[in-house]
């Protein structure tokens, strides 16, 4: 029998208020916006009535040239984000950590996902950080399951998967490490990844805007130092001009502004946004590869973030 939509969210739902209940941490607890289903006029209304989003604390930043030489004792991370399987003609710079937002494939196609980790594995990073994006539909086991069930194809490359081609899709990404709502420590930083993105035409990895994408973001730890999502948070590289809307999630934007403070946060989905913001104390980093027409004519972004002192 297939899952519903609702079926399937409301296990997530389930799930997620178990593991954030265990995982929350003692800075300012966030809860479900009054505006959050309503992400463009959420930005209006604490633009114009708190200038949450205004000069001088939140601001563009123009993203650092590939040739700087990188200062002593720091770490240098190289994020990159949606690149949908257009990787040949990506000029990748120096650095020491790579970091993908998700969106590496078209379907996430077992073939695609083998052609990705190859071309992980002929970059020269000692550290390799991916998420899945809304287009690896087979990392998204629930979505798959509901898919292949359906009368009808909506993909029809990927609903006509067999569970076996792609039950283990994860462990086809050998050149790196996967982060799927979950964290690892690198070089002294924390770094956590996570798919999640606001209901976004019935993709993978979607989840309906409020307290459901909150149970996901409730997982992040407090001391992450560095936040990769595929989703923006509001405000911040989140503008779709064809559409005139913001679509970023305010949930997100308020978990990593009032609780996580994050050094970096990481993202793509949203290509039209590609560049850099900072709101003072976190950096926003929208590394989307793809132009709107799917073009990856975006270079990587570097940034440098000092090590952590050792005790």
């Amino acid at each position: 029998m297939a899952f519903t939509l609702s079926e399937i969210m409301a296990v997530r739902r389930q799930q997620s208020q178990a593991q954030s209940h265990a995982q929350r941490g003692s800075r300012t607890a966030v809860e479900v916006d009054e505006y959050s289903t309503n992400p463009t006029q959420a930005f209006t209304f604490y633009n114009i009535n708190q200038g949450r989003f205004q000069p001088p604390h939140v601001h563009m930043v123009d993203p650092m040239p590939h040739d700087t030489p990188k200062p002593p004792g720091y770490t240098r991370f190289v994020c990159i984000s949606d690149t949908h399987s257009r990787t040949d003609s990506i000029q990748m710079p120096y650095g020491d950590v790579f970091i993908h937002a998700g969106d590496f494939t078209e379907l996430g196609l077992p073939s695609e996902v083998k052609k990705f980790n190859d071309w992980l594995g002929t970059l020269p990073y000692d550290i390799k950080i991916v998420i899945a994006g809304n287009h690896e539909l087979t990392f998204d086991q629930e979505f798959m399951a509901d898919l292949i069930k359906q009368d009808f194809y909506y993909f029809p490359s990927a609903s006509k998967l067999k569970p076996e081609n792609y039950e283990n899709v994860q462990s086809l990404l050998t050149n790196c490490i996967y982060l799927q709502d979950s964290d690892v420590t690198v070089r002294g930083f924390r770094i956590y990844g996570s798919p999640w993105q606001p209901w976004y035409y019935g993709w993978g990895f979607n989840l309906p805007r409020g307290q459901a994408l909150l149970d996901k973001w409730n997982q992040i730890p407090d001391n992450t130092d560095i936040l990769v999502t595929h989703c923006p948070p509001l405000g911040f590289l989140d503008w779709v001009p064809k559409k005139m809307q913001r679509v970023g999630c305010m949930e997100l934007l308020n978990t990593v502004q009032r609780r996580v403070q994050p050094k970096l946060h990481v993202f793509g989905h949203i290509h039209e946004g590609y560049g850099m913001m900072t709101d003072g104390t976190t950096t926003f980093v929208n590394a989307s590869a793809c132009t709107v027409n799917f073009l990856p004519m975006n270079p990587p972004i570097v940034f440098d973030l000092p090590n952590p002192r050792t005790t």
